[in-house]
């Protein structure tokens, strides 16, 4: 299974880069309007492996520009989030074999 869009920006950032990405869509959208001038976001994400394991860190810019009266306003946000790497490819926050460490173990149960 490659990676979930979705549940990738919900993770980035422990959510937070999805609300601040929400923001920004807003934001620019009532002031093009307002202004009837056209305003900008941009995404940029780079990826490096963490050590020689199967984890990356993805840094996650957000920059946008609205219209003003004037002119225009910018912003930018760049924060990092690590990732494992799982089948195929697939990007999360966890680890797709992580055990559960407060499950009782095979011998507790027995």
């Amino acid at each position: 299974m490659t990676t979930d869009v979705s549940q990738f920006i919900a993770e980035l950032g422990g959510g937070v880069f999805e609300e601040k990405l929400s923001a920004a869509l807003s934001e620019v959208a009532v002031a093009a309007c307002d202004r009837g001038k056209p305003g900008k976001i941009q995404i940029t994400m780079d990826v490096k492996p963490i050590g020689n394991g199967q984890q990356v860190s993805v840094t996650h810019k957000l920059s946008y520009s609205k219209p003003t009266m004037r002119g225009k306003t910018s912003e930018e946000d760049t924060t990092e989030t690590p990732m494992y790497v799982g089948t195929k490819g697939k990007l999360s926050q966890f680890p797709e074999n992580q055990t559960d460490m407060f499950a009782p173990s095979r011998s507790e149960k027995a």
